[in-house]
């Protein structure tokens, strides 16, 4: 497998965040949205083996880990790795842009999903398959641009019936370029039944920097 890089840091989004956990950020994407914030892992890392990535995870230790990228399930190592953390007692944790299968992972893996928003240029991409495989402790995720995005994540989240699908629904404002408050008020003004998620990393450390 192509890794990026292995660290230890806070979560910084789901309904994980301000959780410590171990990220296994995995090399390459095949999706290029507009606002990406790790475009640094389309390309290069270090090949290791399932071996060695899990070393490194025990080296740094905790109950929570979770497959990043990029996009984690271009490696088909992945269901296997993710089913051995499991059986040692670890949570697993995915985040994945809903364009890749996600039905052969362990089925106690928490897929955080994204469905991806006009703003980011791969809206058509989303494989709607992928919402059978979801249960009730899954997450899916909406990043949003504008309200442009604001109303097609609406309106998908209520023709899909997302609310009978998972627990949890959360539009995150795209970083610096959506204010907070005003998604907020958007979420107040329709009453809506979802989270507002913030990337509590990027207010910890400099929105730049790697490996936190």
């Amino acid at each position: 497998m192509v890794v990026t890089e292995i660290f230890k840091s806070i979560q910084g989004e789901s309904t994980f965040a301000g959780l410590p956990c171990v990220f296994i950020r995995l090399t390459g994407c095949n999706l290029r949205c507009h606002w990406c914030d790790t475009a640094y892992a389309f390309y290069g890392g270090q090949r290791m083996t399932e071996e060695q990535i899990l070393g490194r995870v025990r080296e740094l230790g905790g109950n929570l880990v979770e497959f990043t990228g990029g996009e984690p399930l271009l490696e088909k190592e992945v269901p296997t790795m993710a089913a051995r953390l499991l059986d040692t007692g670890w949570r697993v944790l995915i985040e994945t842009s809903g364009e890749r299968f996600i039905g052969e992972l362990p089925r106690a893996v928490v897929k955080i999903m994204d469905v991806k928003c006009p703003g980011s240029g791969e809206s058509a991409k989303f494989r709607l398959e992928n919402l059978a495989e979801l249960d009730r402790k899954d997450q899916v995720k909406f990043v949003i641009l504008d309200e442009n995005d604001y109303h097609y994540a609406r309106e998908f989240m209520e023709q899909r019936k997302l609310r009978n699908i998972v627990d949890e629904v959360i539009f995150s404002p795209v970083f610096g370029q959506l204010p907070p408050r005003t998604l907020a008020e958007w979420i107040l003004r329709d009453g809506l039944n979802v989270r507002l998620g913030m990337q509590l990393h990027k207010f910890i450390w400099d929105p730049e920097t790697r490996g936190v």
